[in-house]
């Protein structure tokens, strides 16, 4: 007896079946494969809380993966926009609950992502890392034909690509360029925004199951942290439906601010987020669009169709019709279907309703080509006929060549999108050369497959990185393109590229295409067209001494915000369309974050060794400075001679007062240093007595002035500059007396008693 397979989620419930048949009559799916259900909601349930869309704000809403990349097709990390480089860091959330636990499935059960899913975030499909040359399709019949990121190459890789004949391309160019040039899924000027706006808005499964519990507060809106659903309460499954169709709608609102924001630039090519509606093509958790996301992409149709632009859907790399695996196609058509009502309710005019495509890889080789060829001529009679009206066929860089899709194409009437970039690597080696010059040959054959439909022409083109040798590195697409492929100048040119609209504005500047003078370069890290929260500049502050000295000042205007930004303007670049951003330089689109420099150790030591210097310190040092000054002139002055004669006592006692007037200049100079260090905590300030102050001093100091200015009359020359040379020194430090009337005592008697 067989064993029955456990449920994939923890508090999974069975969901209603839909009577409405998904697939065309004559094909009837097994009873196990559940279908679409149509979104239904208990009528008692009270409607739930709004749901917050902002990444930035709601650290359950994430970025759609495949929004991120230059295409669905690429799988390297660095040919992904890079969101977190301009959105703010998520605070982590603090909460006691416990989480949910993630749902378990087995990774060999299905190539589709539909049925590999998890609890966690989507991560990028990993293969095996290939020692050798490339493996082949057939060692891994139901993996990703175009996974893998980019390795470094062998010995062998390398001689074997830089031996390859050099690519032919022709010299041709689109000029004057009249068609429409677009880009995939993602604005990265819009989803920088103070307000993010961009369509690829997704979630966990687990924030599903979690959000069928009501919050908290049902009252209040819900928040990271205050406000989480109460799991305690019992869940419904029609509040979780409710939680992720408000992110599928914040989505499609999105859409129109896009097209308006193209309109603007000169770009009127968009292909939309496969991802826009999270999981709605999943086996368990999917879910119709109508009715609730009618209306809302009516409207974002009805801008489409009034602005003139073209939008087109390519579902991921796993959607393969040609898989041996019948759960796989079953989801593939699921995902066909999924895609197909999405481009229906936009309700557009009946030229762009048959330019609205879906993009389709052939998928794996499976081991024989012949056998996944007839396996996908048979899926595709199962198809709908709308889902026939809008398949086309792209060749892709792993297995399938323009030759290899270009007759089954003719065959079954299917439009063939060809790729450059993927055809550059995977050719008919034995038919053409690598490059665009032989390809232009089959030109006519490929315009064909879209004029029998009536569908405008479209193609895709690239460029690889310029350090890519081998074939795996060259499947890595460059951020921007440098030059146009030999198109027809009126087809529609979507450019693959991980700088999205920035890659489109790049050629428009190369070549002077349409549009090329309606934008301009951003300031970097500033955005003037958007309504932030104002704050008036800090008022500043005057020192009271200033303030009482200053004259009266004249009353300012206080300082009123700048208008606000229409919501209209908003994020639309300003009057002078500032949008464009260098290559490598998309951190300019937010504010600079403030860098936090790491203090060094040693100079924090040393900072607070020298802040930590005492007062006793200071004045040691200063009298050894005065001490070795002293000595040095101590040493000079030893045996100076007045007129030829050894010094005479007077000399002596001059030299006393020299010294004395030497003291009070240190004494002084004590005296700054301690009104100059700021004084402790708590502490008084105390006035600190002079060491000057005695009547000795003041008595010697006029004796000093009359003694040098009798001897100045009588002195030589020589003598005259000496005692002025010495006199001049303390004379800054002297405190005057004071005493003008002071008596002078007169030696001229002792002086006649000597004679």
């Amino acid at each position: 007896m067989a064993k029955r397979k456990r449920s994939s989620a923890v508090e999974s419930v069975s969901l209603p079946k839909t009577t409405t048949p998904i697939l065309p009559d004559g094909f009837a799916p097994p009873p196990s494969a559940p279908t679409r259900r149509t979104s239904q909601r208990k009528q008692p349930q009270p409607p739930p809380a709004p749901v917050d869309p902002n990444p930035e704000t709601n650290d359950a809403v994430e970025d759609g993966s495949q929004a991120l990349r230059a295409s669905p097709d690429a799988t390297a990390k660095d040919e992904k926009f890079e969101a977190e480089k301009v959105a703010p860091p998520k605070k982590a959330k603090k909460s006691k609950e416990p989480t949910t636990p993630k749902a378990k499935v087995k990774a060999e059960d299905s190539d589709s992502p539909l049925s590999d899913l998890s609890e966690s975030k989507p991560t990028a499909h990993k293969s095996a890392k290939v020692p050798g040359k490339k493996a082949d399709a057939a060692s891994n019949d139901f993996d990703d034909p175009e996974a893998g990121e980019a390795e470094e190459a062998n010995e062998e890789e390398l001689k074997e690509a830089l031996s390859r004949p050099p690519p032919v391309n022709s010299s041709y160019l689109p000029l004057p360029w009249k068609g429409r040039l677009g880009y995939a899924c993602l604005c990265t000027y819009l989803r920088a925004a103070n307000t993010p706006v961009f369509s690829s808005r997704t979630c966990r499964i687990a924030s599903i199951l979690e959000h069928r519990h009501p919050l908290q507060d049902p009252t209040q809106p819900e928040h990271s942290t205050k406000n989480r659903p109460n799991k305690d309460k019992p869940a419904d499954i029609a509040r979780g439906q409710a939680y992720v169709e408000g992110l599928g709608l914040a989505n499609a609102r999105d859409i129109v601010k896009m097209l308006r924001w193209n309109d603007r630039f000169g770009i009127k090519f968009l292909r939309l987020s496969s991802e826009m509606f999270p999981f709605a093509s999943h086996e368990e958790y999917g879910y119709k669009l109508a009715p609730f996301a009618s209306e809302t992409l009516a409207k974002a149709g009805r801008v489409a169709a009034e602005l003139g632009h073209r939008l087109t859907t390519h579902p991921g790399q796993f959607t393969q019709l040609g898989s041996p695996r019948e759960k796989v196609v079953k989801d593939a058509m699921r995902d066909l279907e999924y895609h197909n009502e999405l481009l229906s309710l936009l309700k557009l005019p009946e030229q762009q309703n048959r330019d609205a495509v879906m993009i389709l890889h052939m998928g794996g080789v499976f081991g024989d080509k012949a056998a996944t060829l007839d396996r996908f001529r048979a899926n595709y009679k199962r198809l709908s006929p709308e889902i026939k009206m809008r398949l086309v066929l792209e060749n892709d860089d792993v297995s399938w060549s323009v030759h290899d899709l270009l007759p089954i194409c003719e065959e079954l009437n299917i439009p063939l999108v060809l790729d450059y970039h993927h055809h550059n690597i995977i050719f008919d080696a034995d038919q053409i050369r690598e490059g665009t010059q032989d390809i232009q040959d089959l030109y006519p054959r490929i315009k064909a497959t879209w004029t029998r439909k009536d569908i405008t022409q479209k193609m895709h083109y690239s460029e690889p990185t310029p350090s890519a040798i081998t074939g795996r590195q060259r499947r890595k697409h460059n951020p921007r393109v440098a030059t146009l492929p030999p198109c027809d100048p009126t087809m529609d040119l979507m450019i693959e590229a991980k700088d999205k609209e920035q890659a489109v504005f790049e050629l428009m500047r190369t070549f002077k295409l349409p549009g090329y003078d309606s934008f301009a370069d951003i300031v970097p890290y500033i955005r003037n067209d958007e309504n932030r929260p104002w704050k008036p500049p800090p008022k500043k502050k005057t020192p009271r001494k200033k303030a009482a000295e200053a004259e009266p000042a004249v009353e300012e205007e206080e300082p009123k915000p700048p208008p606000p930004v229409p919501e209209a303007d908003v994020s639309m670049g300003g009057p002078e369309g500032r949008v464009y951003w260098p290559p490598g330089m998309e951190e300019w689109l937010r504010p600079k974050k403030r860098e936090i420099k790491k203090k060094d150790p040693d100079a924090a030591a040393s900072a607070k060794k020298k802040k930590g210097k005492s007062l006793n310190d200071a004045i040691a040092e200063l009298d050894a400075k005065e001490k070795a000054t002293a000595k040095s002139q101590k040493g000079s002055g030893k045996g100076d001679l007045v007129n030829g004669e050894e010094a005479t006592p007077k000399s002596a006692s001059k030299k006393k007062t020299s010294a004395t007037a030497k003291g009070k200049a240190s004494s002084a100079k004590k005296g700054a240093i301690t009104a100059a260090t700021p004084a402790k905590k708590g502490a008084k300030s105390v006035m600190t007595p002079s060491t000057s102050t005695s009547d000795e001093d003041v008595d010697m100091d006029m004796e000093d002035e009359e003694d040098e200015a009798s001897d100045a009359s009588v002195a030589p020359p020589a003598a005259k500059k000496r005692r002025g040379g010495a006199a001049a020194a303390p004379a800054a430090a002297r405190r005057k007396s004071g005493r003008k009337g002071a008596k002078g005592i007169s030696y001229a008697e002792e002086e006649e008693d000597e004679d």
